[in-house]
């Protein structure tokens, strides 16, 4: 770790990258975009679309806006990056601030339907034709029998002292708060480092380490990870670092024993439903493909068909899947993945990440993931598709 001393040189050195860095991580706490995409009232429309026979779309609500989009966008664009002398640093800094500007777009936009589904798809993109055929083959497996281990027994406070027991392998501390408004069963908020648990729902015993995995062992590692790195970008988020990520997260579900072939159905099926949205599929028409065409249960289905529709279509979800591919084939050549755990960083960061550390303005990790040490999936199936995605 870098002493108090090295980063006061450092700061002395580039004063202007650090003052932009520190204008830059005041701005970015506004715009956790996950804190406003999840619709406040979930259930109530579930139990409407249900009655419907699904046919009625949902009417969703969202949290209000707690910024000025236009006075956020030019405060933003305000900072003056030409103080900055190093190029590279400087182009890497234009690039965080047109992704940080995209990110406004679609909070500003979030329930204006095809507005919103164009700003996502400048952050997020659309599943391309091999992500597709990826997901198709997935989903052509048989399922497995289910075990009475996937029985959902665990309610939320139970999942609570399970995550905080998990969590005693790490050296950081866990923030836990519940929530009824978020989509995933637990999720990480990175602007309060805190782990959010869905109220009123009950989990299975693979569930609680699927999501321990996921969510501790990946994405708060590499939030305190980001957080101890000289430069705050690294904790608020480098350009396109969700593919990286939420690959790196379910990697770990793999190599911590957790995926399972449902599991993996369930990524498969995100990207047939981020793929249905450009071809302008409906609410109900999204959940017919899912539950009438491929059979999957209602509130599975629902909760798939939701998370793509929310805010008038969000493609992120299309990125788990070709994530978790990228990361697999770098594991087998048997390549580190540490400098990816260095914060909200991507692929293809790695460069630039290097050459920060040359610098002294990026350092080694200081919290690795520890499902990556040892290997503990036993399932051939599960090998045997990851080792023939396209």
């Amino acid at each position: 770790m870098i002493g108090t001393k090295e980063i006061t040189k450092l700061e002395k050195e580039y004063s202007n990258l650090f003052e932009i860095d520190a204008n830059l991580d005041r701005l970015v706490r506004r715009i956790e975009l996950l804190s406003y995409i999840n619709p406040l009232n979930i259930e109530k429309e579930k139990h409407r679309f249900f009655a419907s026979k699904f046919t009625a779309e949902p009417n969703l609500k969202y949290p209000k806006l707690k910024f000025d989009p236009y006075k956020l966008h030019r405060l933003f664009f305000s900072q003056r990056l030409e103080r900055i002398k190093d190029e590279r640093i400087r182009q890497l800094y234009q690039e965080v601030i047109y992704h940080y500007s995209n990110m406004i777009q679609c909070i500003e936009t979030i329930g204006k339907s095809r507005k919103f589904y164009y700003n996502s798809l400048r952050v997020y993109g659309t599943p391309t034709e091999r992500d597709v055929q990826n997901a198709r083959y997935i989903l052509h497996f048989e399922d497995e029998p289910s075990s009475s281990d996937m029985d959902k027994v665990y309610s939320a406070e139970e999942a609570r002292a399970y995550f905080e027991e998990f969590s005693k392998r790490y050296d950081f501390p866990l923030n836990i708060k519940y929530s009824t408004h978020i989509a995933a069963e637990a999720m990480v908020s990175n602007s309060s480092q805190s782990l959010l648990i869905r109220k009123n729902i009950k989990f299975s015993k693979n569930q609680l380490l699927t999501l321990s995995n996921h969510e501790i062992g990946v994405h708060l590692v590499t939030t305190f990870n980001g957080l101890l790195q000289p430069l705050k970008i690294f904790s608020n988020g480098l350009p396109k670092n969700v593919e990286t990520q939420e690959g790196l997260a379910v990697f770990s579900e793999y190599m911590g024993g957790a995926l399972t072939l449902k599991r993996l159905k369930e990524l498969a099926y995100r990207v047939l439903a981020a793929d249905s949205l450009i071809k302008g599929y409906s609410f109900a028409d999204t959940f017919d493909l899912i539950h009438g065409q491929y059979k999957l249960n209602r509130d599975e289905a629902f909760g798939i068909t939701l998370r793509a529709h929310r805010g008038g279509g969000f493609t992120k979800d299309r990125l788990y899947l070709s994530g978790l591919r990228k990361i697999y084939k770098r594991y087998q050549k048997e390549e580190s993945l540490d400098v990816l755990l260095s914060g909200k960083v991507a692929l293809e960061d790695e460069n630039m990440i290097r050459y920060l550390g040359n610098l002294g303005l990026a350092q080694p990790i200081s919290h690795k993931c520890l499902s990556f040490q040892q290997k503990l999936n036993t399932n051939p199936i599960l090998d045997f598709i990851l080792n023939n995605l396209k």
